[in-house]
């Protein structure tokens, strides 16, 4: 640590039997003068903490801690907090290309005769591999083993290049496949509560703080941590030391009340909040959850409401450090020592508290919800802040079927409703070409070899020979209990279990077209289910474990039947997917899935056997029991009692220091797994997983000079609400796109192509998929659904890669242009670093999701937005025109003013006033210099680099 301006602010603890540690007291700035600091938010009064401890450092002055201390609620200051955060929580899709950007600033440092080694992690960093296990085999009772092996096939090459990455950096610690998923594992295991920090002068306490590259690290909220999501290219500055700019934020107070009725679940109360919060507009906002209802709520409750804070808009859903807190420490079998330095710490900070009343402490704004009122819902069929009454689904979903697409239904006719059309299992032939484990080859193996490796459907979970069924529009073809906003919550997982158990006992059984699977956020969740003799009942419904990662959440659904697939496509049917996940864009659970809905586990479980979303739970059974009478969802739907009684078998401590105390014997073919050594990697020209990113390859230490914005072209001329799903290269890669024709000319088939995160390492890869969405609506095409666009002047039409390509060749830039929240969703860093690689200098939008303007700003693409009374639509674009972004040369200001001049084909010329949206002085930099890797790498240079 820097030596400080104010070393009264630090204070002494002693802790019998640890000894004595200093820390940064809160209370001593108040003492000091620097504001009413008892009055801020607790989440602000971390902020306030992190920048009392690095004052007097290059980053952090005693106005930045005065500026915050003295934060006015209803008038914050639009101030940069330059926060230092614990650690890093990173998953694998995005800790790859993040990987990969660490690996390509020590080659370039390396090209210029400096010492590579300078690129090293200042902080602790966690990368957990959750998001590659996909459901191929489900519904036997060996899925989960044949999914991680298929998994290992599949991702050979990354998993090779992680484990130099954790032999290369110090600081870096991987969880292997298998174990969990990164966030309910941060909850459980990662979160520690308090750090220590050994100095000269003795121990310092600080609070546990955390970023991570998914949007959902926010999570940890409930626990009491303050985290939120941010892109991996922002998370890179933060672990090479460089400061996260934060603007001064408004904080929501969230007022809860009461408490939750009999049947009601967290999963229901956190889609009421989404809803709530996204009509309250809470968007780069601070929510905060106080009062009786929030401290009443358990701590897995909790996290389901902070979780989805990407969801409402938020940037972080934070529940106060309490003794539920503790509490959920303990259970979780962290260590005494831990426990006792965590209570003591925020106790002497004055933060141990859930406030209880409102006016105690200053909100930007306090919203209040009753618990009481929160009835059992859903979410979708597009998108999670589209919540539906249980009740009012059937309805809501045959409207949406015959209301016309352009008002957001499927626009279907009454006589198409009345489609059913048979489908059977159709086992395959022939031969299939699977890729060698190390990545050599392909094999060719015959439909006998294949059943033993190859993920075929097994013949009791899926339709299984000569057994047929029919589907329409609304029946259901995936019911997943998956993501970690669920699985990390026993009471609804018990829930789920204890619902199955009735159903299986009453005779009803799951319909063989719907693939259902569960996939558990932590080895912990299968212990309990087994232990409580549930598992064994969810088997039963086809609900047998697949793996341990996010599965169908992330759109890693896996196959569905070739019989349905076709079946689906040949008769145009909507149909459905029910999941206990957080997310359920467009194309993201399935491509051939247009109907998508979130629920609690146990309603899952439950659409899961009416094998159909347009099912009144109140009126309509769920079928016949084996005595042929009906069998109703209230009959069956577990008793709270019940899954209290259940509940101190989930938190049994011993458990938790078990299953977290030795990941390599829970996953030996991790260790199997070769890899190479060195600080740094030997590139390989034939890895079509690695390769060394082109962002690095021309650097020097001079910032570059920026070209003029003149004569640019619309690549896309996008609507509301398009998300990085539809930006991002994401899910399975098409065999005719860019993309699948690139694989298929180094040689791959098919069945090694694997999916588009997987191959988030090779921007060969993933520029030709960014904007390949098959439900991607560009304006330029009307009519059109996919990635595709029209080159100008002459308007042949061709995938947008391919114009991009042409555009670049000729020498025009480009300009992207959308409307109203542009980039929500994950944090995916592709949907900026494929943006820019195609060639964009600026996209205009009418208004950014917070983590997607950063990460095109961390590029060096320039994002704007219009001025509010501007829609995109009154410009009546049509692609024909061409743009021009005077002063885009020279070096731009936060916030500064703009103008967009549209050269129409007519002659006629129009200026728009558009919002530069650099908000930071930190980001003007970052955009000066190129974007954020160049900077940093500069920075590193000058600050520790000497010639080799």
């Amino acid at each position: 640590m820097a030596k400080l301006v104010n070393e009264e602010w630090r204070r002494s603890l002693v802790v019998p039997g640890l000894g004595e540690f200093s820390f940064f007291s809160l209370p001593a700035l108040e003492e000091a003068g620097l504001g009413p600091i008892h009055r801020l938010p607790i989440s602000l009064r971390i902020f306030l903490e992190s920048l009392a401890r690095f004052c007097g450092t290059a980053t952090v002055n005693e106005k930045d801690v005065e500026e915050l201390a003295r934060w006015d609620a209803r008038h914050p200051a639009r101030r940069e907090i330059p926060l230092r955060v614990a650690r890093i929580l990173l998953q694998d899709f995005t800790g790859v290309p993040l990987l990969v950007d660490l690996a390509a600033m020590r080659s370039a440092l390396a090209r210029i005769g400096r010492v590579p080694s300078s690129v090293e992690p200042e902080i602790p960093v966690d990368l957990v591999i959750d998001h590659s296990v996909q459901v191929d085999f489900f519904g036997r009772s060996d899925a989960l083993a044949r999914n991680l092996e298929w998994e290992f096939v599949r991702n050979h090459d990354r998993y090779a290049f992680l484990k130099w990455g954790e032999g290369a950096f110090r600081k870096l610690r991987i969880i292997p496949p298998g174990i969990g998923i990164c966030h309910q594992v941060n909850l459980e295991y990662l979160a520690k509560g308090v750090f220590v920090h050994e100095e000269k002068a003795g121990k310092l306490l600080y609070p546990d703080t955390v970023l991570g590259t998914d949007s959902h690290t926010t999570m940890i909220n409930g626990l009491g941590v303050v985290g939120w999501g941010v892109g991996g290219i922002e998370a890179e500055a933060a672990m090479l030391g460089e400061p996260y700019y934060l603007l001064t934020p408004d904080v929501v107070g969230v007022y809860l009340t009461g408490s939750l009725t009999p049947g009601v679940t967290a999963t229901d109360l956190v889609l009421r909040i989404t809803e709530k919060l996204r009509q309250v507009g809470v968007v780069n906002k601070i929510v905060e959850f106080f009062g009786p209802g929030a401290s009443s709520l358990a701590v897995p409750d909790r996290a389901t409401l902070s979780n989805m804070a990407p969801e409402y808009g938020a940037t972080m859903g934070y529940f106060p450090f309490d003794r539920e807190s503790l509490a959920y420490l303990r259970r979780t079998g962290r260590p005494r020592e831990l426990l006792e330095l965590v209570e003591r710490y925020y106790v002497s900070q004055g933060i141990f508290e859930i406030p209880q009343e409102v006016g105690e402490l200053d909100y930007s704004q306090v919203v209040e919800l009753p618990l009481d009122g929160v009835e059992p819902a859903v979410a979708g069929p597009r998108r999670p802040q589209d919540r539906l009454g249980l009740r009012s689904l059937k309805g809501a979903f045959q409207q949406l079927l015959t209301l016309p697409t352009e008002q957001g239904g499927y626009g279907k006719t009454s006589e198409e409703l009345r489609t059913r059309v048979p489908v059977r299992h159709e086992p395959g032939a022939g031969e299939v070409h699977l890729l060698e484990p190390n990545g050599g080859e392909a094999l060719s193996s015959s439909e006998s070899e294949l059943r033993d490796l190859h993920p075929t459907p097994d013949p009791a979970s899926d339709l299984a020979n000569g057994v047929a069924g029919e589907i329409g529009h609304g029946s259901i073809v995936i019911a997943a209990i998956t993501s970690c906003t669920n699985t990390s919550n026993p009471s609804v997982m018990l829930a789920a279990g204890l619902l199955a158990k009735k159903a299986v006992e009453r005779g009803l059984t799951v319909p063989p077209y719907v693939k259902s699977s569960l996939a558990p956020g932590s080895r912990v969740v299968s212990d309990y289910l087994s232990r409580t003799g549930l598992q064994n009942f969810l088997d039963q419904l086809g609900f047998e474990v697949v793996g341990y990662g996010c599965t169908t959440c992330i759109g890693n659904s896996g196959p569905l039947s070739a019989s349905i697939e076709e079946t689906i496509g040949a008769h145009q049917l909507v149909v459905a997917a029910v999941l206990s996940g957080n997310r359920n864009f467009e194309a993201r659970i399935h491509a051939a899935v247009r109907a998508n809905f979130l629920m609690s586990p146990p309603l899952v479980v439950a659409f899961a056997l009416a094998g159909r979303v347009d099912w009144d739970p109140e009126s309509e059974p769920l079928g016949q029991d084996r005595a042929g009478r009906p069998v109703f969802l209230r009959e069956i739907w577990p008793r709270a009692e019940e899954v209290e009684d259940l509940l101190d078998a989930a938190m049994d401590p011993e458990t938790f220091v078990r299953l977290y105390g030795h990941f390599g014997e829970m996953n030996p073919q991790w260790k199997e797994i070769e890899a190479a050594r060195g600080e740094i990697y030997s590139w390989d020209a034939d890895n079509s997983y690695i390769q060394e990113p082109p962002f690095l390859e021309k650097f020097s230490l001079e910032a570059p000079v920026r070209q003029a914005c003149v004569g640019a072209r619309a690549l896309c001329i996008l609507g509301d609400s398009v998300t990085t799903d539809h930006i991002s290269p994401a899910g399975a890669i098409k065999t005719d796109g860019p993309a699948g024709q690139y694989l298929k000319g180094l040689g791959l088939g098919r069945e090694a192509f694997n999916s588009y995160g997987s191959r988030r390492g090779n921007d060969r890869v993933m520029v030709r998929g960014t904007f390949a969405n098959v439900r991607l609506r560009n304006r330029i095409v009307p009519g059109v659904e996919g990635g595709v666009t029209r080159h100008m002047p002459e308007g042949a039409m061709m995938s947008i890669y391919d114009a991009a390509m042409k555009y670049r060749e000729e020498g025009v830039p480009l300009v992207v242009l959308a409307g109203r929240e542009y980039g929500t969703g994950s944090s995916r860093d592709w949907a900026a670093k494929g943006s820019a690689l195609l060639g964009v200098r600026a996209v205009i939008a009418e208004s950014f999701e917070r983590i997607h303007r950063g990460n095109l700003v961390g590029m060096g693409v320039l994002p704007c937005t219009f001025r509010s009374e501007i829609r995109l639509s009154d410009l009546s674009l049509t692609g024909d025109e061409m743009f021009e972004i005077p002063g885009f040369e020279q070096d731009l200001a936060p916030g500064q003013e703009l103008t967009l001049r549209i050269h129409r084909p007519s002659g006629a010329i129009q200026e728009v006033s558009i919002l530069c949206r650099i908000d930071t002085p930190a980001e003007a930099d970052y955009f000066r210099h190129g974007g954020i890797l160049p900077y940093v790498l500069r920075r590193i240079v000058a600050r520790e680099a000497k010639p080799a």
